[in-house]
């Protein structure tokens, strides 16, 4: 192919001031799509039961974007993906159910083809805190039998794989306020690394809490997705749809039929979320990276800390939306 394509990453978990709470970053998306098909990550259109994706976006999760980025994978455009469904042994029935409601109901609705659905043979085991830096993170005590029942989805015809692990609550934070950072993210940023890297196909993960009630106070807009339902499974199977299938170019001979980093035009960030592989291997390649000042994180990493002199650092995204022109 020799189309060009943007990418706009927003980390998970960095408390990025757009992108960082519930499909807040979406418009901002939208927009640039408009004007150039644009690869983005899931956590930029993922919001519950809503979601940010449009036709003009490619939905690829992080690990597959730096594979991407370096020369490894390519993206196969593709539709009305097989997608196959996860679920950790750990949650209770009565959360089970509403999961497998929330699927007949989108299946019904929008004819999204869920091929079925694999129990985990034991629990995840999901962990989740904050780091020194203020990111969040966890760990998995069990990934294998999240790569076990992946494996056999894969075998069942899936084309992708949603993830729904069970998450204790998370404390009382700012968060509802709109304030801080999701301190879920991080964890489940690496529990779709993990199955993406094992499984090379697009997969994406969602939590499923145990208090199912939905809260009758207000919160800020930017997380008031997440606070009116008692699942967020809906979000990813509307990305996983349509997402591109991907393909190993170390070993294989489809480059043609793929989108490769070749056509990547250029790269967005927030500004002091820079130290990423994505952003060095696309400077290394000479690919334009654009750090956008008016999205902020808790990360504090810009281009004068690592010496980036080649980050072209713009105010907001309506500034790149200029450069693409009319």
């Amino acid at each position: 192919m020799d189309k060009k394509v943007a990418l706009m990453i927003v980390p998970t978990g960095i408390g990025a001031s757009i992108g960082g709470y519930a499909g807040d970053a979406s418009l901002y998306a939208q927009k640039i799509a408009r004007k150039i098909p644009l690869i983005v990550n899931p956590n930029i259109v993922n919001a519950a039961v809503f979601s940010g994706i449009t036709e003009g976006m490619y939905y690829v999760e992080g690990y597959a974007i730096e594979e991407f980025v370096k020369g490894n994978i390519g993206l196969k455009p593709s539709c009305n993906n097989k997608i196959g469904i996860i679920f950790d042994r750990a949650i209770s029935k009565n959360v089970l159910n509403i999961h497998i409601n929330t699927i007949n109901a989108v299946k019904t609705i929008y004819g999204i083809d869920v091929i079925g659905y694999e129990i985990t043979e034991d629990s995840a085991g999901v962990e989740f805190f904050t780091t020194k830096s203020g990111a969040s993170s966890g760990r998995v005590n069990n990934p294998a039998t999240l790569l076990n029942a992946g494996k056999k989805l894969l075998q069942k015809g899936a084309d992708a794989i949603a993830v729904v692990c069970a998450f204790d609550e998370p404390p009382e934070d700012d968060y509802e306020n709109g304030n801080g950072v999701d301190i879920v993210g991080g964890v489940e940023a690496i529990i779709s690394h993990y199955l993406t890297q094992k499984l090379l196909c697009p997969c994406v993960h969602a939590p499923a809490f145990e208090d199912v009630t939905i809260t009758g106070k207000l919160v800020n807009p930017k997380v008031s997705a997440e606070y009116i339902t008692p699942t967020f499974l809906p979000c990813l199977l509307f990305g996983l749809r349509n997402a591109p299938l991907l393909i190993d170019l170390t070993k294989s001979f489809e480059k043609e039929n793929c989108i490769t980093a070749d056509n990547l035009h250029s790269v967005l960030v927030p500004y002091n979320a820079l130290g990423s592989s994505v952003v060095l291997d696309a400077l290394s390649a000479n690919i334009p990276v654009y750090a956008i000042k008016e999205n902020s994180s808790v990360l504090n990493i810009d281009k004068n800390k690592l010496m980036l002199n080649n980050v072209t650092e713009l105010e907001t995204y309506d500034d790149y939306l200029r450069i693409l022109g009319n």
